[in-house]
């Protein structure tokens, strides 16, 4: 159920004098935490909280057939799904509308960012290359899926080790891993999610400043190789409400200064 519109009304008064619920700054993250290695069968795993929501990641690579404009070239699959003990609003069956969307978003800013070397995954040119399986779960949704389960995605493949290939069977040893890493680059992606609540822009928003918003915007971002730009590499709008030209500059500044600051907050992560 989303929450009553006397509680979309506080929040609204409150941001009005640039103050949340909580007691954050519309432009305060929440307080964020990472730990990898989750998981011993998994290739790479991470689990992250930002506040009261947590999202798990898990990697996994596979031997598929290459896509045919790219042969040379690894695949990726990015999935989510909202587990009904992260919610009450979350019921088990397929991939709710809201999941697909998080997952393509988070898949977006991952391959746009140059991230991953793609050309490094390839086994034999049109016939057989790996595949990196991204599996996201929430464990508990209090608002920002996007941004925490894009920061749990990375640091799950930062964390990834290629498993072991058999070239007699040219299958996957499952459970079994090899020394090397997953080819990235230094190009680290990061996502960072500005919402529009009456006429003020809020990052890292709650499940209750979520339901009081009329549209937001996802930019995803990476530095350039030589590490002195930051590029904007994907950007995703949702919905119904508007963006002025003016809110969008706002956004972009905004979200500059949030990407440096998770940037600190993700170095040095094992």
């Amino acid at each position: 159920m989303e929450i009553s519109n006397i509680n979309k009304k506080k929040i609204r008064e409150s941001l009005k004098e640039d103050k949340r619920l909580d007691g954050r700054k519309p432009e305060d993250f929440r307080k964020i935490e990472i730990e990898t290695g989750i998981s011993k069968n998994a290739e790479g795993s991470a689990r992250v909280k930002i506040g009261d929501t947590e999202v798990i990641a898990g990697i996994k690579v596979d031997v598929s057939e290459p896509y045919p404009d790219h042969e040379d070239e690894g695949t990726m699959i990015t999935t989510l799904e909202l587990l009904p003990l992260s919610s009450s609003r979350f019921e088990y069956g397929p991939p709710r509308i809201e999941a697909i969307e998080i997952a393509r978003i988070i898949d977006r800013v991952i391959r746009e960012s140059g991230f991953i070397d793609f050309k490094k995954l390839c086994i034999k040119k049109g016939e057989k290359v790996y595949t990196v399986l991204i599996d996201l779960y929430t464990l508990n949704d209090d608002g920002n899926l996007i941004d925490a389960g894009c920061i749990a995605a990375v640091e799950a493949l930062k964390s990834a080790k290629m498993p072991k290939y058999d070239e007699k069977t040219e299958k996957i040893k499952f459970g079994e891993f090899s020394s090397k890493s997953l080819p990235l680059n230094e190009r680290v992606p990061v996502t960072i999610t500005s919402y529009k609540i009456g006429d003020k822009i809020v990052v890292d928003t709650t499940r209750e400043e979520e339901d009081s918003s009329t549209s937001r915007i996802s930019f995803g971002l990476t530095d350039s190789k030589k590490g002195d730009d930051i590029i904007i590499s994907s950007l995703q709008k949702g919905g119904e409400g508007t963006f002025t030209q003016e809110e969008i500059s706002k956004i972009i500044d905004l979200t500059v200064r949030k990407f440096k600051d998770i940037q600190k907050e993700t170095e040095g992560v094992e």
